[in-house]
C-alpha cells in the first residue's frame, strides 16, 4: 500500500463520513432525478430511467424517508418533484405531503418507467425526464452523487464540479489498520472533533426508532423481551437496542438523516452506535469518543475500499468491524486486541449476504452488532482466531484481502443469484 498522509486520513473522512436522508439507494435515484428537474423550466410529464441491478437490488424494498411507500419510480418521481439537488444525500429533506401525492399520481399514470440493466458499474443511473418541449437526461456511475454526464434536449452539458464526487477519492491511497490506529493516537483533537456528529445524527436516529415502531420494529422486540425478563438489562442488549433502532427507524421511513459511511446509512449507524453506547456505559469524555469513531470509521473505509461499494455481502458486517476496532480501542488502546477482534469477526459473520435493502437490514445490523461485541470481549482476553481457522490469517490484513477476494470473485454468481430471485418474485 501506498504511505497514506495524515491530511489524507482527514480527506477520507469527511468524503465518506456524510450525512443522508434515508437508504442511499433510492435516494441516489431521487437525487438524479432532482438534478435532471432543476434543467427543465416546465413541470414534469414523464421520467424514464435505466439503473444497474446492484442499485436496484437495494432500491426497490426500502421505505423512502417522510412516506410509507417504497419502489424505484416513485423515488424518481419524488425526486423530480420536490427533491433539492444542491441537498447531495439529503435531496429530499423538507419533501411536502402534497409532492409526495403528486409524485404518487405521476407514477400511477403510468409515465414514470425505471427498469434494472446489466453494468460492469454497480452503481449506475441513466435517468431521463421529459417536460412539455424539454428533456434532460443525467447519468450517475461509480458513487451515489458522483454525475458524470448531463445533457439537455439531447445536448451534452459542461457537469458542475459540484456534482462530481467520485474523483476525489480516486486520488486517495488505500491505507492499513495500522496506520489508521497511529493517526487515531496522534491526531490533534480538534481536527477530529467534527466526527462527534456522527454520534449526535445517528442518536437522534435511534431514538426515534424507540420512540415509534418503523419496519420490522426490532428494537422494539429486544426492548419487550427485556420487560419480560428474557434478556438483561447490560451493555450488549443496551448496544443492540440502540443499534437497531436507528436502522429500524432509517429502513422504515423516518425523516431524520442518518451518518453514512461509505455510501451507507446502515453502515455507519452500524459503525457509530455500538461504539457510542460503550462509550456512555464508560463515561468517557468527547475526545475519548471522538478518537473511537474516527478509528471506527477509518477501519470501516480501509476494509469496504477493498471490495466494491454495492455486492452480496452485507456490508453491515464489515461496518460492525469498524464498531469493533473503536470498541477495542475505548477498553484496551491496544492495536493486537483490536486486529484479534476483527480477526474473530471475519472468522464468525464473513457469510451473511445482502439481500436487498429493507426493513430486514435492522436484523442484520443487531447480528453484526452482537458479534462485534462478542468478538471484542473474547480479544480482551486474548482469545483469538489464527491460520488455523479458516480464511483467518496470522496477519490482520491479509484477513481483510482474504475476505475481499471472495467478495470480488465468488460472491459475484451469490449476487447475480440474490438480484435474480429478487427481480422474478
Amino acid at each position: 500500500m501506498q504511505k497514506i498522509t495524515y491530511q489524507q486520513l482527514l480527506n477520507w473522512l469527511k468524503k465518506e463520513v456524510r450525512v443522508s436522508l434515508g437508504c442511499t439507494e433510492p435516494i441516489s435515484i431521487a437525487f438524479a432525478a432532482a438534478v435532471a428537474a432543476k434543467h427543465l423550466k416546465e413541470p414534469v410529464l414523464k421520467i424514464t430511467g435505466k439503473i444497474s441491478e446492484n442499485l436496484y437490488k437495494n432500491a426497490i424494498g426500502v421505505t423512502i424517508p417522510g412516506t410509507h411507500y417504497s419502489g424505484v419510480n416513485l423515488a424518481g418521481a419524488i425526486g423530480a418533484i420536490g427533491g433539492n439537488a444542491d441537498a447531495g444525500l439529503e435531496v429530499l429533506k423538507g419533501i411536502t405531503s402534497s409532492q409526495i401525492s403528486e409524485a404518487y399520481s405521476l407514477n400511477k399514470s403510468g409515465n414514470v418507467c425505471i427498469s434494472a440493466i446489466e453494468t460492469t458499474d454497480f452503481i449506475f443511473i441513466d435517468i431521463t425526464l421529459y417536460s412539455q418541449s424539454e428533456q434532460c437526461r443525467v447519468i450517475i456511475r461509480g458513487s451515489h452523487t458522483n454525475v458524470t454526464e448531463i445533457y439537455i434536449n439531447n445536448i451534452q452539458q459542461t457537469v458542475a464540479k459540484d456534482l462530481i464526487t467520485e474523483r476525489d477519492n480516486d486520488s486517495l491511497p488505500h491505507f492499513s489498520l495500522s496506520e489508521a490506529f497511529n493517526f487515531v493516537n496522534h491526531v490533534a483533537a480538534e481536527d477530529i472533533a467534527f466526527i462527534l456528529k456522527s454520534a449526535e445524527v445517528n442518536t437522534a436516529l435511534s431514538n426515534e426508532g424507540q420512540r415509534k415502531s418503523y419496519g420490522l420494529n426490532v428494537n422494539g422486540s429486544l426492548l419487550q423481551a427485556r420487560k419480560n425478563g428474557f434478556i438483561s438489562t447490560d451493555v450488549l442488549s443496551q448496544m443492540l437496542i440502540n443499534t437497531t433502532a436507528a436502522s429500524d427507524a432509517r429502513m422504515g421511513g423516518a425523516p431524520l438523516p442518518a451518518m453514512s459511511n461509505y455510501g451507507s446509512g446502515n453502515q455507519g449507524i452500524t459503525v457509530t452506535m455500538p461504539v457510542v453506547t460503550l462509550a456512555r456505559h464508560l463515561k468517557t469524555s468527547d475526545e475519548t469518543l471522538a478518537r473511537a469513531l474516527t478509528l471506527a470509521h477509518l477501519v470501516a473505509i480501509s476494509i469496504h475500499v477493498r471490495y466494491t461499494r454495492l455486492s452480496a455481502l452485507c456490508a453491515a458486517s464489515t461496518a460492525a468491524m469498524g464498531a469493533a476496532a473503536g470498541m477495542s480501542w475505548l477498553l484496551t488502546k491496544d492495536y493486537q486486541a483490536m486486529c484479534y477482534a476483527i480477526g474473530n469477526m471475519i472468522s464468525d459473520i464473513s457469510g451473511i449476504i445482502c439481500d436487498g435493502a429493507s426493513n430486514s437490514c435492522a436484523m442484520k445490523v443487531s447480528t453484526a452488532t452482537a458479534c462485534a461485541f462478542k468478538s471484542v470481549l473474547m480479544a480482551q482476553q486474548n482469545s483469538a482466531a489464527d491460520e488455523c481457522d479458516g480464511i483467518v490469517s496470522c496477519n490482520i490484513e491479509d484477513s481483510i484481502n482474504n475476505l475481499c477476494k471472495l467478495v470480488l470473485s465468488p460472491m459475484k454468481q451469490t449476487d447475480k443469484e440474490i438480484i435474480s430471485i429478487i427481480m422474478n418474485k
